[in-house]
């Protein structure tokens, strides 16, 4: 009979590091390259992470980085951006998982993090867990040929210079850092997170160039900046390339569109691969033909409200909120109950309350609408939100939104 692993969790010790990783890799059924390796080795958080064993072999996984993530308002709150989650093939439904889960999530109650956050490799896992899909990513295959961009004023005034990845790193973390407080769901980026972006095994390019990079310049100033690759390839007609972009971030309009020009004007280059952007984009409504670009949609990132009164408390309102929540949380029953929230633009509070809810829902549909990304009128549709005043739904989903759509714009 197999045995219940369900006690043997415990804070990872530094010496453990290969092992536990090691668990990880083969988990997730590849190979690290060695530079992905030291980095991953140089971010772990050890008195954060979490080894499940059995005798002296690790058969589980599981990590958390101390995060501030930005919530609509702009405020940055604290988060557990849980990690390396990972269960050994033959170590499976031994309770091993749902222990890693008890323990992290008791841990960052007792950090004071009012929220966890997680990329899920099989989104189907978490929701037990309360864990809701927030954010959403853009992908798209760009046909550069027949989809014309129309740039605004602006546009022409922006210098282009290439320059190798490293040599502009910090200037380009000056842009991204101007940034971070305009969208919910953008992570305020902790000292050595900034080499993730310039991390280029060369067995991971598919047969693309190494990382290039351009950056964009008005009056002496780095306003923006595009990491790409490219890889040339040829067919009947001619030449058929391909860019993968990898990251694009700038300061204003102008500067945004001057990178997206020269993206869709590449010599040689006939597509232009985009992952992981905002589901608002601008580059949508600068094309003349949408259809081109193939856009697709998919699940980001997945919150978890681990403190409700605290998180609930954190962000600001579109519009004047006042509802008392019937909350359901089985996992974490510290959450469970009602409480009342209180806010607008301004600020807001969110108490424990007797008042009669207004509305009913579980944990995991409140961290769905958390950043804004998810009405909980759709929620409401689909059966997992009930209202129990007439009005409060209306009037909380208004104040749930956001104005720019949540995002997080790389993985952890």
């Amino acid at each position: 009979m197999a045995t219940d692993l369900s006690t043997g969790t415990r804070v990872l010790r530094r010496d453990e590091w290969d092992t536990w990783f090691d668990c990880l890799v083969r988990a997730f059924g590849g190979t690290v390259a060695p530079e992905e390796r030291e980095l991953d080795r140089s971010l772990t958080e050890f008195d954060r992470s979490l080894g499940a064993w059995d005798g002296d072999e690790c058969v589980g996984t599981a990590g958390a980085f101390g995060f501030r993530m930005t919530v609509p308002g702009g405020a940055l709150v604290p988060a557990a951006g849980v990690t390396m989650v990972s269960v050994a093939a033959t170590h499976r439904r031994r309770g091993v998982l749902t222990s890693m889960m008890r323990r992290q999530l008791d841990d960052v109650r007792s950090w004071g993090e009012p929220l966890a956050l997680l990329t899920a490799s099989e989104p189907a896992i978490y929701g037990r867990f309360g864990y809701g899909a927030a954010t959403f990513q853009l992908s798209a295959e760009i046909d550069t040929g027949r989809a014309g961009l129309s740039v605004p004023a602006g546009a022409d005034d922006v210098g282009l210079r290439y320059a190798a990845p490293g040599e502009v790193l910090t200037a380009c973390e000056a842009v991204y850092a101007r940034l971070v407080p305009e969208r919910p769901g953008m992570l305020a980026r902790q000292p050595g997170w900034e080499r993730q972006g310039l991390v280029d095994p060369e067995g991971e390019r598919d047969g693309a160039s190494a990382l290039q990079c351009v950056v964009a310049e008005r009056d002496g100033e780095v306003v923006g900046y595009a990491r790409f690759r490219t890889r040339l390839g040829w067919g009947e007609g001619g030449h058929d390339g391909t860019v993968v972009l990898e990251d694009l971030a700038a300061l204003d309009p102008a500067a945004q569109a001057a990178l997206w020009r020269f993206l869709f004007g590449i010599d040689l280059m006939t597509t232009l691969t985009v992952r992981n952007r905002p589901v608002d984009d601008a580059w949508q409504y600068l094309v003349s033909d949408i259809r081109r670009c193939r856009p697709r949609l998919r699940d980001g990132m997945y919150v978890r409200l681990v403190d409700v009164g605290a998180a609930l408390a954190a962000r600001t309102y579109q519009g004047p909120v006042d509802v008392a929540l019937e909350v359901e949380d089985a996992f974490c029953p510290w959450n469970a109950g009602r409480w009342r929230l209180t806010g607008d633009a301004k600020g807001a509070s969110c108490e424990r309350t007797r008042d009669p809810a207004d509305l009913a829902l579980s944990v995991r549909e409140l961290a769905a609408a958390y950043l804004g990304g998810v009405p909980l009128t759709a929620l409401a549709a689909a059966g997992r939100v009930r209202e129990l005043r007439p009005g409060a739904l209306a009037e909380a989903s208004v104040g749930f939104g956001s104005a720019v759509a949540p995002w997080l714009p790389h993985g952890f």
